[in-house]
This record gives structure tokens, C-alpha cells and sequence, in this order.
């Protein structure tokens, strides 16, 4: 076919909205009465386009009046990124002459697999080694995409980079990423199958072939297709050159002049033969510079491209187009703007909005949104690279019933399908611990329907009773606590649908997702699999499990979990169609083309829009550089050109957020140059603060009243309580956590996996030593004996047990070395009656000396009471255990208490074992504080009565920390409101 005509390539500007104008233009000039406008093909760049040019149509129709005709064929070229295949009409079913595409799934799995074979003492082990795998396989699908052929690698260049100028690890890398592709493609070859990105250019080559050879009949137009790889750029020359093709371009800036086109650099296509086509001073991230590249390898200067004069329905001032050539100047050409005309800066119909948060952002978009649907046939898209905005935004809307779901979807590990079979996964993985056991157990899917109540009460009492340290690995430690919560019948039936995949160990990937797939559908039946993230799910697993099953992958129980992860990560689960038909939020693939009368471009942050340049991480920039291939900055320059399209819209709207959650945000530099371009005076009255004070109002509330200090004032009845001796320390110092604890009988509930804390392991040691003094054992063999009998986690043994049996080691040995007394009672219950009360206590060992007098003892694990404490009677615990041995309250003990000691077993320097010493509250030999032996018990009986008449038989309030200096515990600090009156009170 000859090229001697000028070729048929446009331009739409932005401010003319890319699909209407598009639209506008391809209606007056292909439309047939009869056929309309079935014998046009139009080339797309991908799914979501296809859908957008036809709601451009059928705007265009209804605008028109016209009764409609047929549309066009749409053939998508199909999306690397969105991992889109090509149309038909580029890869018929009859295309025997280009091979078959391997299948991405299957080539992940087998480069994990050739990593592992060939380079094992490289490449990192488990689930990382997929992820390097993952890694390698977008590395090679960039280097097809740009026609890089595998003998490059050891090409001069780099061998010349490879000598001189690269790091260590660069070279690893390299050898690497060469070792295994060489593997990788010798396979291939004796397969017969090409990588999908090079089967892509075999099929846009083979189409370039055959047009120019045999040009069609029908007109083919190329729209919106800005992809500059070689073999695609290609195919747009040939559509150009056809005689009833076209080529057209988004937002190609015809006003740019030549100087600034040329500052942008060489853009692949160097001056001289053999240069690298990408140059250091490249301005690679100008919006204009993928177009530049598009051009120079379609060998079209842009003085041949025409400017498309179809505006769309809502296109804005051709003024804006202008201010955004000026707004993306590269930076020695901005200069300019000190001495640019009024109307060539012209943003009129552009906002700037700036909120404290993301949630802020996110409520302030949606009250913009909201108040663009009162007009009527208003369009408003929103659009962001932050899916978490979008999210919060939709929901957001929900409050006004608006749906409006992210078009750019969610991933699969986030929807509710997805979430419950990775949870499936950590429990096999973690071997049935509590918290990946009860979140999969309750997760709303399971035993959906009118079972689900019943199921529920049983895993709530079954968590109840779960609750604090681990447990030992597996499901069969956890039955006795199914007894313990008398959900036995229960747990038989969860335990027989779990067992066949916790019996797993080391399996194959295919193994592992049957068992997940039956014990998934075990727990929830068809509700799995009913919704779009369930189907997306099932189209993952037997993918996956397909190629797992052909390439033999082998996975251990802890890395199936997050292999999955990481695989449904890029697995994208789109909302169904039936939301807001005026509203919509977009990505930023998804916005290309797209079109509203109000564009909201959120989270316009440095990190976010645009995104952080990601290094490759197995071939260095230099590298690359020198093949060929387009550095990490090269996707800022499009996300500048997806803003400046953006930016196009009649009305504009750009948010961002001052703060997220690791601190304060930069503007993005996009941002930057909106403010810098308007200039002090028009930024301000281009800065919209209506909005966000919208978002901080809608929920505002009446001030509340402040809240005094709690002082709960029970009836004398509710007052006459039993009181322990460990409670009485808590009424002295904070009544209210008396209140609490001992009048309404609130107790704290340990978390699930707690960790073991100081009273688990005062617990375990008062065990071991009654069992001791019991002459049950020795205590070394009890100890064993009771840590192996609390079924604690492994690890939380291995790391309790040394510590403890040198703190009974000291126990012994210090017992033994005085023979003026010995143990005589321990770990016994007493009590007294005091005017009426109730006071009991458990002695944790009575020691009985010479001369018939008694010692208290008491068990520390931690750091004992202070002297200044038990002066001040707020560690009364001894002395009122005294009072009840002279009161006769322990069975079989008559006698005088003299002595009082705390007994920790902390560490101490003192101690042979490194663990354990004694300390007592009273003022004896040198020490400087405590209470004066002859005064111990009469100051606690003091100090006991005062409580008593007081609290338990007066009528004091019990005030919340009454005394804030006094120690304490924080367990109802949450029910006293503490925040919101501590250093308040009046």
C-alpha cells in the first residue's frame, strides 16, 4: 500500500472531552441511512473504553433527537495493565501462524519453580520467592512490550555497564534475571508457546501486514490509543495510511512550541545510529512525552497531526486548553509564565480544595457530588488513584442511598469471598490459633440463614471460654475448651469439617486449594459463590489450581496463606452495573476517555498522584536505560497527561488531604504547578473552602456537657458486700474500680492470644508450690508437669521455664537455709467478720517459727508493694491477712503474726539463681521507711475500718481515682470515661 498521502491522524483537545467530541466527529462522517454505522471499526485501548464510547453514542443520539442506529464494531486492544486480552478482529480464531500464549498463571508458578532449581542459593524461600517470581515475569513482559530481544541482555552496552559502572547486586540480578529467562525460554521453545506480551506484537505485526498488504474496505479508526510499544505503534502507522483509516489521539498539545516539543528530549528516536533512544535529559515525565514517543516510532512528525474540530456535549473554554499547554511547560520554558497573558493562564471553572484528612477529603468529594446530582442531567465523576479514598467516598454517598461503586474495583483479598478463604488458609497455616479461628468461624458468610443465630451463641461462648494465652497447636487442645463452654456438640461438628485441612503439612498448591474449597463450601454452601466476588474467586481458584496441578508446585502450611494473598491482590473484583446512572468514581485507567460535567481529581499527593517511581528491582535504570525501555518515571508523565485530560472538564474540582495517617502530605507537584500558574491573587479566589466546611458541619453535633467525675452512689443494701483482701487495696485507693469489680460484678475479659501476663504466671508458680509443699513432687518435675497440663502455646513454655524454675530453685534453697521456722500452712482460704462485712483472703504460705509466732507470706512474680504504699494503706493485703491469722479465720492456726514478707521471684543480683528476694513492709534494722512492727496491725485495722465505714457501711460516693497517686489498674478506666474528666475536675 503506499504511504505518499498525508496520513489521517488527529488530535482532540482537551477541553473538547475526548469521547463525545469523538463521537460528534465519527457520526456526520462515517453514518450510512441504511447501516449507520456498522461497517466502522474502531480501535479501542481497552473494555472500559468500548463502554464509554458507547454511552458517548447513546448521549449523542438522545441529544441529537435521533431515533438511534446501529453502532459501530468496537474491538479493544486490550489493556496490558488491566490484563485485558486482545479483540477478535487482532487475534481471530484462524491465526495458525502465531504461536500460542503460555498462560501468566502457569509461567508464575514455573519461574518460582526455575528459581528454586537453578538458583536456590540466591532467590529467597516461601512465599517471598513467589513474589520474586511475580517480579520477574512484569520484568520480562516490559522488555517484550518494548521488542527487547533476550540477546540484548548481553548486548555491548550493557556488557560495558556490566564492567564499569554497576553495583554488586545489579550484577546478581542480572545474571539472574538472564540465567532464568534463558531457562524459561528454552521451555517454551520445546512447548511451542510464546509469553502473552510477545504474542501481542506477533498479532499486531501480522494485522500491519495484512492491512497494508490488502487495506480493508471498511473504515478502521484508532481512538484513544496512546501505547507507545514498537509493534503497536506499528499497526497505528498502517491504520493512518489506510484509506479509510484514521488515527486519533487524546490531548496531543498542537499549540506546544517547537523548542519546548524538542526540550523534551530524543523520545526514542535518537540522532544518531546506535544512541540510546532514551536519553538522561529526557523530560520523561511532561504529559506530552508518550505522545512524542507514539509519534517518533510511528514515524509522523506532529506538524502532520490535525486538529480535530468536534467538540463533545460537555466540552469547556477553549481558553483551557491553552492554560493547560502553559500549566506542564517543562521547566526552563515555564519562565514564561512571569510575563503570560490573563487568558493564556485562564483556570476559570477550576477549585481547589484542601481538607485536614482523608476522611475529610473523602466526606467534602461526596457532599460535591452530592450537590452536582440536584441539577439536573448533571454528570460527576470522580476520579483517583487512591482506592481507599474511593472507597470512603462511595460510602460516604450511601448516606444519601447514591450508589456509586469504584469502577476500578477492589482487589479479591478485600472482598468478602476473598477475605474469608485467605482467612481459611491463616488457620491452617497457624494451626487453628484463636484469632484467624474465630474471625473465619464468625465471618458473615458462614452458616448464612436461620442457622446462623444458633451458630453464633455457640462461638461466642466457645470465644468466651478461648479467651487469654494460646493454646498448644492443632484442634485437639481446643475440645476441653469447648467442654469448658458446654458447646461440646458444637465443636465435634467444626473440628470434623476442619480436620482434613489442618492435616495438611508440606502439599501440593492444587491440594491445598481443594481442601479450602470444600471446607469453604462446608461453612457456607452456595453463599461462596453467589455474588461478582465470589465468581471472581471461583475464576481464580481453578485457574490456579489448573496451572498449580501442571507445574507441580509444592507449598508449606505457613506460605500458603500469603502466596494467595499476594496472587488475589492483582486479581481486581469490579462492582456489578446498576449504580448511579449520573454518577461515577474511576481509577485512573478506568477515566481515561471518560467524560462529566464536574471531574473531581482526588488525592493530589505526592506518593499518590502521582504515584512514587518504583525501581525495576531486578534490572538496574542504567540497564534499562540502555535497552531501551523507559525509566520508572515515565508513568508520572502519564499520570500528568491523565490530570491534564482531567483538567478539561466545564467544571473541576482538585482535592487533596494535608494530613494522612504517618503525618503531614506534600501536594502533588501537579498541585504545585496549578498554584504557581494562578498566582497569589487568582489561587485565592480560585480556593473553595465551602465544601470542606460542609464535611466538618454534617455531623456536628450540640457540644456535650462535660462529664463530671464519676460517683456512683449505691443503696446501703447493694453497699454490704464481701470484701477480699486483695479489694480492699483497690477500694482505698479508686472505689470506683471497687464499685465495678465487687458491686456490679464486671470482670475483664482477656483478649484472644493474649499474652501471658504477671497473674497467668503467679497462677502457675501458687500451683507448682502448694503441689510442692503438698510433697507431690519435686519442683522441676511439677513444673513440667503443670506447664505441660495449661496446654500453653510452646513458645510461651520455652520462654516461661527457665525463668521459673530458677525462681524455685531460690525458693527452696532459701526455705531450707532457715531452720527457725518452717512452712505451716499454704495456700489457704480464711476470713473474719467485721461488724457485720465479710473480709476473706487466700494466704499464699504461713510459716510458723520457734517460739509458736507466724509469719505471712506472699507470693510476688512481679515488683512487691513499696513502703510508702503500705504507709499510706493502699497495700493492705498483708496486714489484713495478719489480722484474720490472730482472729482464728485460717483452720487449725492460733497464734500471734509478727512477721510480714513479700517473696518475689523477680530477677535480683543478690541471688545465686539470679532470681528471687524478700523484702517486708516494716521498719526493721536500717531501713528507712515501712511501719514500725508493734504498729503493722493496728495501722491495718485502722486503715480497714476506715474503709468500712466509709464505703461499705456509710455512705461515701465511690469516687473514680479518688487518689490518682495511688497504683492502680487501668481495667475500668474505659468505664469511668477517664479521658474526658482527668485533669478536669473542679
Amino acid at each position: 500500500m503506499p504511504e505518499g498521502h498525508r496520513p489521517a491522524i488527529y488530535s482532540i483537545a482537551a477541553h473538547r472531552g475526548f469521547a463525545d467530541a469523538l463521537v460528534a466527529g465519527l457520526v456526520p462522517r462515517y453514518a450510512d441511512p441504511e447501516t449507520g454505522l456498522a461497517r466502522l471499526t474502531l480501535l479501542l485501548p481497552s473494555t472500559r473504553a468500548k463502554r464509554t464510547v458507547q454511552d458517548a453514542f447513546i448521549r449523542q443520539f438522545g441529544e441529537s433527537g435521533s431515533a438511534g442506529m446501529l453502532m459501530p464494531r468496537m474491538v479493544a486492544i486490550g489493556d496490558l495493565d488491566l490484563d485485558e486480552a486482545l479483540g477478535s478482529l487482532l487475534d481471530p480464531l484462524g491465526a495458525n501462524d502465531v504461536p500460542p500464549a503460555c498462560d501468566p498463571t502457569y509461567r508464575w508458578l514455573r519461574l518460582a519453580g526455575l528459581l528454586q532449581q537453578h538458583l536456590p542459593d540466591r532467590v529467597p524461600e516461601g512465599s517471598a520467592l513467589f513474589r520474586y517470581a511475580g517480579e520477574l515475569a512484569r520484568t520480562m513482559d516490559r522488555l517484550l512490550a518494548e521488542e527487547i530481544a533476550p540477546e540484548e541482555l548481553l548486548g555491548d552496552r550493557v556488557l560495558d555497564l556490566f564492567e564499569k559502572d554497576l553495583a554488586g547486586h545489579w550484577q546478581t540480578s542480572l545474571h539472574t534475571f538472564a540465567t532464568v529467562q534463558q531457562h524459561w525460554l528454552a521451555e517454551l521453545e520445546q512447548r511451542g508457546e510464546v509469553d502473552p506480551a510477545q504474542r501481542r506484537n506477533l498479532l499486531f505485526r501480522r494485522a500491519a501486514r495484512r492491512w497494508q498488504a490488502e487495506p480493508p474496505v471498511t473504515p478502521i479508526v484508532a481512538a484513544g490509543v496512546t501505547s507507545a510499544a514498537p509493534a503497536l505503534a506499528q499497526l497505528l502507522r498502517v491504520v493512518a495510511h489506510l484509506p479509510q483509516g484514521a488515527v486519533i489521539l487524546p490531548d496531543l498539545d498542537l499549540s506546544l512550541a517547537p523548542e519546548v516539543w524538542a526540550d523534551l528530549g530524543v523520545a526514542g528516536a535518537p540522532d544518531e545510529p546506535g544512541a540510546p533512544p532514551f536519553g538522561r535529559g529526557d523530560a520523561v515525565t511532561h504529559p506530552q512525552y508518550h505522545l512524542k514517543v507514539l509519534l517518533n516510532r510511528m514515524g509522523i512528525a506532529r506538524e502532520e497531526v490535525r486538529p480535530w474540530h468536534r467538540r463533545g456535549l460537555a466540552a469547556a473554554d477553549p481558553d483551557r486548553s491553552h492554560a493547560l499547554s502553559n500549566l506542564f511547560l517543562p521547566p526552563e520554558a515555564s519562565r514564561t509564565w512571569v510575563g503570560l497573558a490573563p487568558e493564556r493562564r485562564r483556570l476559570a471553572g477550576v477549585r481547589l480544595v484542601e481538607a485536614a484528612n482523608p476522611d475529610a477529603e473523602a466526606q467534602a468529594v461526596a457532599l460535591l457530588v452530592r450537590e452536582a446530582l440536584e441539577e439536573p442531567g448533571k454528570r460527576v465523576a470522580v476520579v483517583t488513584p487512591d482506592r481507599s479514598l474511593a472507597r470512603r467516598v462511595s460510602s460516604h454517598l450511601r448516606r444519601w442511598n447514591v450508589v456509586a461503586d469504584d469502577t476500578a474495583g477492589r482487589p479479591l483479598s478485600q472482598s468478602a469471598a476473598g477475605r474469608l478463604f485467605l482467612m481459611l488458609a491463616e488457620l491452617a497455616g497457624e494451626q487453628a490459633a484463636p484469632v484467624p479461628l474465630v474471625a473465619a468461624l464468625a465471618h458473615p458468610l458462614v452458616r448464612m440463614g436461620e442457622a446462623r443465630g444458633d451458630w453464633l451463641n455457640a462461638l461466642r461462648a466457645f470465644e468466651l471460654a478461648l479467651r487469654g494465652p494460646r493454646l498448644e497447636a492443632g484442634l485437639e487442645p481446643l475440645g476441653a475448651v469447648a467442654e469448658k463452654a458446654q458447646v461440646a456438640q458444637w465443636w465435634d461438628e467444626v473440628a470434623l469439617t476442619l480436620a482434613p485441612l489442618m492435616a495438611l503439612h508440606d502439599a501440593p498448591l492444587a491440594d491445598w486449594l481443594d481442601r479450602l474449597v470444600e471446607l469453604g463450601e462446608a461453612l457456607c454452601g452456595e453463599a461462596l459463590w453467589a455474588r461478582e466476588d465470589g465468581r471472581a474467586l471461583a475464576r481464580f481458584v481453578d485457574d490456579l489450581r489448573e496451572q498449580a496441578r501442571r507445574v507441580g508446585t509444592v507449598l508449606a502450611r505457613g506460605d500458603v496463606h500469603p502466596v494467595l494473598r499476594d496472587a488475589m491482590e492483582q486479581v481486581a473484583v469490579r462492582p456489578p452495573y446498576g449504580g448511579h446512572p449520573r454518577a461515577a468514581i474511576y481509577g485512573l485507567l478506568e477515566a481515561r476517555m471518560a467524560r462529566a460535567d464536574l471531574v473531581i481529581c482526588a488525592g493530589l499527593n505526592e506518593g499518590v498522584w502521582p504515584a512514587r517511581a518504583a525501581t525495576d528491582p531486578l534490572l538496574a535504570p542504567a540497564v534499562l536505560r540502555a535497552l531501551g525501555v523507559p525509566g520508572a518515571e515515565f508513568r508520572i508523565g502519564l499520570a500528568a497527561h491523565d490530570l491534564a485530560a482531567m483538567l478539561g472538564a466545564p467544571e473541576v474540582v482538585l482535592t487533596r488531604a494535608g494530613r494522612d495517617e504517618a503525618g503531614p502530605t506534600i501536594p502533588s507537584r501537579f498541585l504545585l504547578r496549578v498554584q504557581a500558574l494562578l498566582g497569589k491573587d487568582l489561587l485565592e479566589r480560585h480556593t473553595d473552602t465551602t465544601a470542606t466546611a460542609w464535611a466538618s458541619a454534617i455531623d456536628r453535633a450540640e457540644r456535650a456537657p462535660r462529664y463530671a467525675r464519676p460517683k456512683p452512689m449505691p443503696g446501703a443494701e447493694q453497699r454490704l458486700v464481701d470484701v477480699s483482701v486483695t479489694a480492699l487495696d483497690r477500694l482505698r485507693s479508686d472505689p470506683y474500680q471497687f464499685y465495678a469489680a465487687s458491686i456490679l460484678r464486671l470482670k475483664e475479659l482477656d483478649p484472644l492470644d493474649a499474652e501471658p501476663t504477671p497473674a497467668w504466671q503467679g497462677q502457675l508458680a501458687h500451683t507448682i508450690l502448694e503441689k510442692w509443699h503438698d510433697g507431690e513432687g519435686t519442683l522441676t518435675a511439677l513444673a513440667a508437669q503443670e506447664l505441660a497440663a495449661m496446654d500453653a502455646h510452646p513458645l510461651t513454655r520455652a520462654l516461661w521455664r527457665p525463668r521459673l524454675l530458677k525462681a524455685l530453685e531460690w525458693v527452696e534453697q532459701t526455705i531450707a537455709e532457715d531452720p527457725s521456722r518452717m512452712p505451716f500452712k499454704w495456700e489457704r482460704w480464711g476470713e473474719m467478720h467485721v461488724r457485720g462485712v465479710r473480709v476473706f483472703g487466700r494466704i499464699d504460705r504461713l510459716d510458723r517459727g520457734d517460739d509458736g509466732s507466724f509469719v505471712v507470706i506472699d507470693y510476688k512474680t512481679g515488683k512487691p508493694p513499696s513502703g510508702k504504699q503500705v504507709k499510706n494503706g493502699y497495700a493492705l493485703q498483708l496486714g489484713t491477712l495478719g489480722l484474720i491469722v490472730e482472729a482464728g479465720g485460717f483452720k487449725g492456726v492460733s497464734g500471734e503474726a509478727r512477721g510480714f514478707e513479700y517473696w518475689s521471684l523477680g530477677k535480683s543480683k543478690e541471688s545465686d539463681s539470679g532470681f528471687g528476694f524478700v523484702t517486708t513492709p516494716l521498719k526493721l534494722g536500717n531501713k528507712r521507711s515501712g511501719v514500725e512492727p508493734d504498729m503493722f496491725l493496728p495501722e491495718a485495722k485502722r486503715y480497714l475500718d476506715e474503709a468500712l465505714d466509709q464505703w461499705i457501711l456509710g455512705d461515701h460516693p465511690f469516687t473514680a481515682r479518688l487518689n490518682p497517686d495511688a497504683p492502680g489498674y487501668a481495667t475500668y478506666d474505659q468505664l469511668m470515661r477517664l479521658d474526658e474528666w482527668m485533669g478536669r475536675e473542679e
